[in-house]
């Protein structure tokens, strides 16, 4: 389809406030037909306050949209779906214990002439959507027995499906594999060919300049600037993310680890996925990756660390004592900690505060006699708002007004309060823009130098390899090598990710 470059949606003046805090200050933005606009901005910058409003989730308390030349107030996602536009959420929101079928037709069953769903249709439709996108999926599978990527592969068919003009996308890579990102790219080239419009929200600036056409810049509710992707270059971007300049990507990796004090020996799981007979030591201080492939194993390998997985046989041992922990309350009792991959499954209350969210992991800590003491809750929250550099009010801030990567601060936070020796950390800055991934990146190389030990996953092979001091491959369930950070490249931890493929 030869695509014309006429404008198909226009914001113009949009502001929202919540309270006294004015989040979004008088955009203006436009979108082209058939065209990829990257939207970047730190976490708290505004790039979820104006997709709610475009959608309507939020009421704007000033400016227009229009689409397609006609202003439009959506009352809700449904409605904007409805209208052809669609997103797909960094968080994914399915009925995990439904199929993919059902994710995928959910509020829109199509019935045959007696009035009955019609699921012959339903698979047929699935079917020839998953081969147009070139995905394979078991469409009778429960969703909860997929990835996280796979899972997020399915809301973005699923958003195709609606035949939509206009597509955002949040954070769409965060879990996938780099051929799932490449498989992605193709989706959304052929989309762009076909005059769909996407919004590509990202902190990865290798794939916003891969992908993207355009680059608008959010920054404390303004926009501050539109460029091509082809005129402008990283450290730009940055600087106007930011207003500074990172003239690194990573500190100084300058920890200095000392003994074995982890001990992880022959470790297997009962049920799948498998680990099979995992052996490595972690010494005290030290910032141990684990890299491999999304389904390698090595969130189970945490999970299974942690006392939430089963284990089929093999032992942990910290400071040559064993740890059979059978729940992640025991790990915890004995100084582990974990950050997982979801913030859902991180215990987060979004109808809670942020003093409650912080102090709820290690209330015996803020007790005066027998009751909670207020005032200690608050100044602990109040130490942790400042060492994370949280944005937000302050601690009597509802956590769901906080961004994706503020909130993700908030679990770093609660965490650091319970002082934990063992703090493994899956996916720790999925979601969160560049500068504060820089300071996420200061505070485990200052905890690793404060003797913790520090467990790492990460899809992000720059990152995996600009902030540890060894790396430990899976593959297939098993650990195929581990290597000394220094000594080791993105083609070696590759070679290692395939080797029990």
């Amino acid at each position: 389809m030869n695509t014309n470059n006429d404008i198909i949606l226009s914001i113009r003046g949009m502001s929202k406030s919540f309270g006294r805090n004015k989040v979004l200050d008088h955009i203006n933005f436009d979108l082209r037909r058939g065209t990829v606009m990257g939207l970047m901005g730190e976490n708290g910058a505004g790039k979820s306050t104006m997709m709610k409003c475009l959608f309507g989730t939020y009421p704007k308390d000033e400016g227009e949209i229009i689409l397609d030349g006609k202003e439009i107030n959506f009352s809700g996602a449904k409605d904007a779906l409805e209208n052809g536009i669609a997103m797909v959420h960094q968080e994914l929101n399915q009925c995990l214990e439904r199929s993919v079928i059902d994710n995928l037709f959910l509020g829109r069953y199509p019935r045959n002439s007696f009035g009955v769903i019609d699921e012959k249709r339903m698979k047929e439709e699935a079917a020839e959507l998953f081969r147009s996108l070139d995905m394979t999926v078991n469409l009778t599978a429960p969703m909860r027995t997929m990835s996280v990527s796979q899972r997020q592969m399915c809301e973005i068919a699923k958003a195709i499906s609606y035949h939509s003009k206009i597509i955002v996308l949040d954070e769409p890579t965060s879990s996938l594999t780099e051929p799932e990102v490449k498989k992605l790219f193709g989706m959304m080239r052929k989309l762009k060919a076909q005059g769909i419009s996407l919004i590509y929200i990202s902190h990865k600036m290798d794939e916003i300049f891969e992908i993207c056409d355009e680059i608008s810049v959010l920054r404390d509710g303004k926009l501050v600037a539109t460029k091509k992707a082809s005129e402008t270059n990283m450290n730009e971007l940055i600087a106007t993310m930011v207003g500074r300049s990172l003239d690194n990507r990573f500190p100084p990796v300058d920890n200095s680890p000392g003994k074995p004090v982890l001990s992880v020996q022959h470790l297997s799981t009962k049920y799948a996925p498998h680990l099979r007979d995992v052996t490595f030591d972690v010494r005290e201080g030290e910032i141990f990756g684990l890299y491999g492939l999304v389904g390698a194993g090595r969130t189970e390998l945490l999970e299974t660390i942690f006392g939430v997985r089963t284990r089929a046989s093999g032992r942990v041992y910290l400071d040559g004592k064993l740890m059979n922990f059978e729940s992640a309350e025991e790990a915890m009792d004995h100084g582990f900690a974990m950050i997982t991959e979801e913030r859902k499954a991180n215990g987060l209350f979004l109808k809670g505060d942020l003093t409650f969210n912080t102090t709820i992991a290690n209330l015996k800590h803020y007790r005066t006699g027998i009751a909670l003491s207020d005032r200690k809750m608050v100044k602990a929250t109040s130490k942790e708002i400042g060492i994370m550099h949280t944005k937000c009010m302050g601690p009597a801030d509802m956590i769901i007004n906080l961004s994706g990567g503020n909130q993700q601060k908030v679990i770093f936070g609660k965490w650091l309060e319970k002082d934990p020796k063992i703090f493994m950390m899956d996916e720790p800055t999925r979601g969160i823009d560049v500068g504060a991934k820089y300071e996420i990146y200061e505070l485990i190389i200052r905890m690793a130098k404060e003797g913790k030990t520090i467990i790492v996953v990460s899809s992000e092979m720059p990152e995996i390899l600009g902030i540890t001091n060894r790396i430990g491959v899976m593959s297939g369930g098993r650990l195929s090598g581990i290597v000394n950070t220094k000594e080791t490249n993105q083609e070696e931890l590759l070679r290692l990710s395939a080797m029990y493929l």
